[in-house]
């Protein structure tokens, strides 16, 4: 592994994330099933941004975009599994884009020029919350935050839990489940594809 490659991984720890790994972009596999999903049942983000289902290129166009890329940099952040169910969560979630464009920044000062991130979430419901309309989306005015929004990884099939095992990461769902004494753990996650 290069030094620029290694300087990415302490940064992305750095930034909060609590797991970082450099998979080779073969092993990351885009199911079309999964972007359906935004659409039936029904997110209630669909259609709400330029960096969600509908308005994003799917899964094809990615496959595509793959075969220019030979590994990315994969990141989880875990929380505990209330918080994801809490007003906290957009907290979170910000966390997780602002670490995935810091990385995306970084990868392409340090070279990979065609650096591109990716991060779970609506960056309407993330960023834009308090405003009726995504203004990129609307047309009436440029992104309110592009130096954040990064396109949700479910809207190009993405499958994240291939993506841990690959990592060697346990992957568990998000449970809202107050019931239990023990705090039960989720994450969130990122992936910025690299040269």
């Amino acid at each position: 592994m290069n030094t620029k490659l290694k300087d990415l991984i302490q940064e992305t720890y750095k930034s909060g994330a609590t797991e970082v790994a450099v998979v080779a972009t073969n092993d990351i596999i885009i199911d079309d099933n999964l972007a359906d999903r935004c659409r039936e049942p029904r997110c209630m983000n669909y259609g709400l941004s330029k960096s969600c289902p509908p308005h994003v290129s799917g899964p094809s166009a990615f496959r595509k975009q793959l075969e220019k890329y030979s590994q990315a940099v994969f990141f989880k952040i875990d929380v505990p599994s209330k918080v994801l169910y809490s007003s906290e969560s957009r907290e979170v979630f910000q966390l997780l884009h602002e670490i995935a464009s810091g990385i995306e920044k970084s990868a392409i000062k340090s070279g990979f020029a065609g650096a591109r991130a990716y991060a779970g979430g609506s960056c309407k419901n993330i960023f834009c919350h308090d405003h009726p309309e995504c203004l990129a989306l609307s047309e009436k005015g440029k992104c309110r935050n592009p130096q954040y929004a990064r396109p949700s990884m479910s809207g190009f099939g993405i499958n994240v839990a291939e993506l841990f095992k690959t990592a060697g990461w346990p992957f568990g769902r998000a449970a809202n489940n107050s019931d239990s004494d023990s705090t039960q753990m989720a994450n969130v996650c990122g992936l910025v594809l690299i040269c």
